[in-house]
């Protein structure tokens, strides 16, 4: 066998040199060569004089604070180290920052350091549970995709076996576990509060702010009145979510005198791009983020609270800049004009929807009674503005939405369906009025924006939806090109019988996905040729956009400045339809978890419910106590061969004709609950209606389930 050859660039050493270095080894008194290092000298809660440090966040960008970027807590806490600069360095950090620095220790026992190189930024933060074995600390990574990480023993901090921690990574090579130094105690992994977290770090949704972002915010201070109208008298109202924090708008209707019937409406809207100016770390934040994210325990905003929640919310009592639209409508809700104001308002009266209701249906309390002129004329402007959109046909679906309520200490306290008032329709009426003014002075100014585009469902889910339709004997129109009102005649019709929600939620899967486009091809949903999002700047990056594209069209301001390529407005639209939908899984994914956990405790329960969705796999059934979704499979049903017909959504003993199709009302008991994959999984105890049995597949329809061997056989006989 041949020998390895050495490395490009080393020599072996010839045999006399080695033979005289062995023998001089060997002498008596002389210290043999060691080729392993020598161990280093205890330096027991000291520095090295060269090491990695973290530059902390929130210092003095003039007085640069640092603190080891790995310390071993039973040394004493972490010591800081002063950053040395001058203008002659090569390399300028900044808070946030990880450099390599020589230390120097003073005689005090402080450190200084000079920067030798800015390091590149970790990647992101990671969680997952400490599990402790003989050889230490290990990161199980709730994110399957992750392989396991070691923790040595001066970064675990304060965790404990079972904790859920964030982590830093420090990827160390393929063939090595990565190291992870905990960050953060997020607490136990079972808890409510650690669920939210777990989903933005699974859809990687930034929600710490960068310290130049918060900088920046901080930095924010009210704005003057100059350069705007000043409507600071008109009794504008907010009506929001009792628990809301960020107002992005507040409405206000008077009859219009020359108008009999008719009402000016004005709906201002916080005036974001005064705070967020284009290519600032703010923007270039809200961008990435793209939308505020809502979960029943937190808010993730896109915008840091100095702004969101402070000076761009309409807060009750005090100046706030808008941009606002003013409407003119008819008896019969039509709009006949609308124009755009750069203004400053003093919202008169924050409200609930819950109170505007109550004042709305003529039970004005002490809350309301200041408004209650007002809030009249506003609730006669929704009246012919309702007028209005029944004579368009939006599409009129209105599904159950679920909240989960959370105890004091976190938990989960129950699951409701809150009440569908007026008062929430009048407010979205008004800001899809306001969208289409958005959108309507943009093209006709000729100015470039992203649009809101819903287009109308492909022909496959159609054909699908009349498919199942019809096994409930309900027709449905064979036109190729279907609108919004032959939707609606179905759901008048199932609303008639106990199938509305089936309907309802098989028409909304055949829907297509609303998102942002720099191209129009109009809302089919709301039935409109032009739309835009305009009335929410503060939770969405498009209606930022937007605002940016108006003031800039209209001149409003002198210091004006919108995204007019369409190249990077096609970019931005795709971004932000990317993160919305990331959003809405987060959402979803954490009232899954919160569910799967509120029920854990009750495995053997009974729940009544419905059928929710079919596969081939089993039935899905919705509880009707929480909303929850839990699976059933195909081979628990029974000892019946279940097949899936997918045109009924249905599965049909083959022998039984016994059947189970989507809206059946059922019985199931828990007999599974995995709160960290927000999976639950039922047992049926509800039998299937008797229908005819679809009798056995042919030969020729059956799946082949001969293993591979046999086929080869039956080939070879073949040839």
């Amino acid at each position: 066998m041949r020998p390895r050859p050495l490395p490009a660039g080393r020599r072996k050493s010839p045999p006399q040199k080695r033979n005289r270095r062995q023998k001089r080894n060997q002498r008596p008194g002389k210290r043999p060569e060691i080729v392993a290092r020598r161990p280093p000298r205890d330096r027991t809660g000291k520095l090295p004089p060269v090491t990695v440090l973290d530059i902390l966040p929130d210092c003095d960008p003039d007085n640069l604070i640092a603190q080891p970027a790995s310390w071993n807590d039973d040394h004493g806490p972490r010591p800081t180290v002063t950053i040395l600069t001058s203008r002659h360095d090569r390399a300028v950090p900044a808070p946030g920052n990880r450099i390599l620095a020589r230390l120097r220790e003073n005689p005090d026992g402080s450190y200084s350091a000079r920067t030798m190189k800015v390091l590149p930024q970790l990647q992101r933060a990671r969680i997952g549970i400490v599990r402790m074995d003989e050889d230490g600390a290990r990161l199980l990574p709730v994110d399957r995709k992750l392989r396991e990480m070691r923790i040595r023993p001066g970064d675990l901090g304060k965790a404990k076996d079972g904790d859920l921690v964030e982590v830093e990574v420090r990827p160390t090579g393929r063939l090595m576990m990565d190291q992870a130094r905990v960050t953060a105690i997020v607490g136990n992994p079972a808890s409510e509060g650690a669920v939210s977290l777990i989903a933005l770090h699974n859809l990687e949704i930034p929600y710490r702010f960068p310290p130049e972002v918060l900088r920046e915010a901080e930095a924010a201070k009210p704005l003057s009145t100059k350069g705007r109208e000043d409507w600071r008298e008109i009794g504008f109202v907010t009506i929001d979510p009792a628990t809301a924090k960020d107002h992005d708008d507040a409405v206000f209707a008077q009859p219009d005198p020359k108008n009999p019937g008719g009402y000016i409406v004005s709906v201002a809207i916080a005036d974001v791009a005064a705070y967020v100016r284009p290519g600032s770390a703010l923007d270039k934040e809200a961008l990435l983020r793209g939308n505020s994210v809502y979960f029943p325990d937190r808010v993730v905003p896109m915008l840091p609270e100095n702004i969101s929640n402070d000076l761009c919310s309409l807060r009750q009592g005090q100046d706030r800049p808008a941009l606002a639209v003013r409407f003119i409508i008819d008896k019969q809700g039509q709009r006949t004009s609308h124009s755009f104001h750069l203004v400053t308002i003093k919202v008169a009266q924050k409200l609930s929807y819950t109170e505007a209701q109550k004042a709305f249906d003529g039970f004005a309390g002490d809350q309301t009674k200041k408004s209650e002129p007002m809030l009249a004329h506003l609730w006669g402007a929704y009246q012919a503005m309702a007028k209005a959109r029944d004579k368009r046909g939006p599409l009129d679906l209105d599904l159950p939405e679920r909240r989960i309520l959370l105890d004091k200490s976190g938990h989960v306290e129950r699951v409701i369906v809150p009440d569908r008032l007026e008062a929430h329709r009048l407010i979205e009426e008004m800001m899809i009025t306001a969208n289409v003014c958005a959108a309507e002075t943009l093209e006709k100014t000729r100015t470039p924006f992203i649009y809101r585009v819903h287009d109308q469902p492909g022909l496959e889910k159609v054909s699908a939806l009349r498919e199942f339709l019809k096994s409930l004997d309900l027709s449905f129109t064979k036109d190729r090109s279907v609108r919004p009102l032959h939707f609606n005649q179905v759901l008048n019709k199932a609303r008639q019988t106990n199938q509305i929600l089936q309907v309802s939620e098989m028409i909304l899967r055949s829907q297509a996905r609303a998102e942002y486009n720099p191209e129009n091809f109009g809302h089919f949903g709301l039935n409109l040729t032009r739309y835009a999002h305009f009335t929410s700047p503060i939770r969405r990056y498009a209606d930022l956009m937007v605002h940016r594209a108006i003031i800039a069209a209209l001149k409003l301001s002198k210091n004006a400045k919108s995204e007019e390529d369409r190249q990077k407005l096609a970019e931005i639209a795709l971004g932000i339809s990317a993160t919305e939908r990331r959003a809405m899984a987060a959402e979803r994914e954490t009232q899954d978890r919160l569910i799967a956990h509120y029920l854990s405790s009750r495995l053997g329960a009974k729940f009544e419910g419905k059928i929710s969705g079919v596969t081939r796999a089993g039935l899905f059934v919705k509880l009707d106590e929480t909303g929850a979704d839990g699976f059933v499979p195909a081979t628990t049903l029974g000892r019946d061969y279940f097949r899936y017909m997918e045109g009924q959504q249905a599965m049909i003993g083959e022998r039984t004709g016994e059947r189970f199709r989507l809206g059946d009302r059922v019985q199931v008991k828990l007999r599974e609950a995995a709160p960290m994959a927000g999976a639950l999984r039922f047992e049926l105890l509800t039998g299937g209606k008797i229908v005819k049995p679809p009798g056995r597949q042919k030969a020729k329809d059956k799946p082949n389930f001969s293993s591979s061997r046999s086929r080869k056989k039956s080939r070879q006989g073949k040839r």
